[in-house]
C-alpha cells in the first residue's frame, strides 16, 4: 500500500515537471562586445519576463568578442561589431540569420570649455586631425572595435601616419575621454555611449563621407541549443519597439 502510494506522488511529480513550459527550463547564452552592454541590460529583462527564457551573457571588447566566435567557442547568440567576413568565414554562425541591430557612428569629443572644431565635411575633419596637437582613441591594436573604424577614416583621409604619430590609444572610451579631459589631449575619438566624463564635450559624430557606422549584428549561432529560442531572441532585440532604448543608450537602431 505504502509503496503504490509513493508510486502515484512520483508519477504526479513527473506530470507537473512535463507540463512546465519548455522555455523556463532553457538558458540562452549570448556574447556582446562592451559597447553593446548597457542596451542589452536594459532590453534582457523585458525579453525573459516575455518569454521565460533566461539569458546567460558574457562580453570584452569588440575584437576580442569576434575573436572567441570565430574560433568556436559556443554560444547560442553572438551580438558582433561589422566587419564580419572573418565571422562568416568561420562557419560559426548560421548565414542568413544576421540582424542588425542598430549601427554607431564614431563621435569627436573635446576638452570642456575648449573650442569645438568644424567637422562638417571630409576637408573640416582632415584639418581637425591635423591641427591638434594630439589625438587619443581606443586603439585596435589593443582590442577596440572601434579603433578599426578610425583608422579606416584616417586612412581614406589619407593622414593615417600622421596622426598615429601623435595619437595616445586606449583599451576603452573612457581612458580616451579622460585623456582630453585632462587636456592631455585636444581630441578624442569613440562611440557615443562609451562618453560620459563630465570633463569633455561631444562635438558631434564624423560625417559618412568619413566614416561609415559601426553595426552592432545578431546571429543564431551553428552551436545554439535551441535556434528557435535564440532567434526569438533576435527577434526581441531588434524589434522597432526597441528602438527607444538603443536611442537611449547612444546608437542608431536598425540598419
Amino acid at each position: 500500500m505504502k509503496r503504490s502510494a509513493l508510486s502515484i506522488v512520483m508519477v504526479a511529480a513527473l506530470v507537473l515537471i512535463g507540463s512546465c513550459p519548455a522555455q523556463s527550463q532553457t538558458e540562452i547564452s549570448i556574447i556582446a562586445p562592451g559597447s553593446a552592454k548597457a542596451a542589452l541590460d536594459a532590453l534582457i529583462p523585458g525579453f525573459e519576463s516575455k518569454t521565460g527564457y533566461k539569458i546567460k551573457s558574457s562580453g570584452g571588447n569588440g575584437i576580442e568578442t569576434k575573436r572567441r566566435v570565430v574560433q568556436g567557442e559556443a554560444f547560442d547568440v553572438p551580438i558582433l561589431q561589422s566587419p564580419l567576413e572573418d565571422v562568416i568565414a568561420s562557419g560559426n554562425v548560421v548565414v542568413g540569420t544576421q540582424t542588425v541591430l542598430a549601427t554607431m557612428p564614431v563621435f569627436v569629443a573635446v576638452r570642456k570649455g575648449a573650442a569645438k572644431p568644424d567637422i562638417s565635411t571630409a576637408e573640416a575633419v582632415k584639418r581637425m586631425f591635423l591641427a591638434a596637437r594630439a589625438v587619443s582613441y581606443p586603439g585596435a591594436a589593443l582590442g577596440a572595435g572601434v579603433g578599426i573604424s578610425i583608422d579606416e577614416s584616417l586612412k581614406k583621409l589619407g593622414i593615417f601616419e600622421q596622426v598615429q604619430a601623435k595619437s595616445k590609444q586606449t583599451r576603452t572610451g573612457g581612458a580616451a575621454m579622460a585623456l582630453a579631459a585632462s587636456g592631455e589631449v585636444e581630441v578624442a575619438l569613440t562611440f557615443l555611449n562609451e562618453i560620459s566624463d563630465t570633463g569633455v564635450e561631444v562635438v558631434g559624430p564624423l560625417p559618412l563621407e568619413v566614416s561609415t557606422p559601426t553595426a552592432l549584428v545578431g546571429f543564431v549561432s551553428t552551436h545554439a541549443k535551441d535556434p528557435a529560442a535564440s532567434k526569438a531572441f533576435l527577434e526581441y532585440v531588434s524589434s522597432p519597439y526597441r528602438a527607444a532604448i538603443y536611442t537611449a543608450h547612444g546608437y542608431k537602431p536598425g540598419h
